[in-house]
C-alpha cells in the first residue's frame, strides 16, 4: 500500500473525511499512478463501481433543456441478484408472470451473479440510438 493511500485511510479512520470522500480520493490516486514499467504485466482494468445513464436534450420543454443524470451503484445490482436466491420459487414465478404481463421479458429465476458480471463487463460496448436528433444518451460504467 502506498503512502498516499495510507493517509487517505488514516483520515477516514479519524473521521476527518467520509467514506464517499475516501473512495473518490483513492480512485483519483489510482488514476494518477503511472503506467506499468516496461517488462511488467499491465494492470487489470479496475472493477466498475457505478452504472451511469446521462441524457441531454436540446429541445426546450417549458423550463429549458431536459437533462437526466442517473448514477446507480453496481454493488446494489450485485446485491439484488444475490437476494433473489432468498425469494421462494413460487414468489419468483408469480413475479415473472406479472413482469411478462407488463411487457418485461425477464426471468428472475435465471439471474445468477456470474451473469451480472458478464453484463457489467459488456456495458462498455453498449450503444443507445435515439430517434430524436436533439437528444444524446450515454450509458456507461465508471
Amino acid at each position: 500500500m502506498n503512502e498516499q493511500r495510507r493517509q487517505v485511510l488514516q483520515m477516514l479512520a479519524e473521521g476527518k473525511i467520509t467514506a464517499d470522500e475516501a473512495e473518490r480520493l483513492i480512485d483519483a490516486l489510482e488514476r494518477e499512478q503511472p503506467a506499468s514499467p516496461p517488462g511488467t504485466a499491465p494492470r487489470a482494468k479496475p472493477r466498475p463501481k457505478y452504472l451511469r445513464v446521462v441524457m441531454n436534450s436540446e429541445e426546450h420543454t417549458g423550463d429549458g433543456p431536459s437533462r437526466v443524470n442517473v448514477r446507480v451503484p453496481l454493488q446494489l445490482l450485485r446485491a439484488g441478484v444475490r437476494l433473489t436466491s432468498l425469494v421462494p420459487p413460487q414468489a419468483l414465478a408469480r413475479v415473472n408472470v406479472k413482469l411478462h404481463e407488463s411487457g418485461v421479458p425477464i426471468d428472475l429465476t435465471q439471474l445468477k451473479p456470474e451473469h451480472i458480471e458478464d453484463l457489467i463487463e459488456h456495458l462498455d460496448d453498449l450503444t443507445v440510438d435515439l430517434d430524436d436528433p436533439s437528444a444524446k444518451v450515454q450509458v456507461f460504467c465508471e
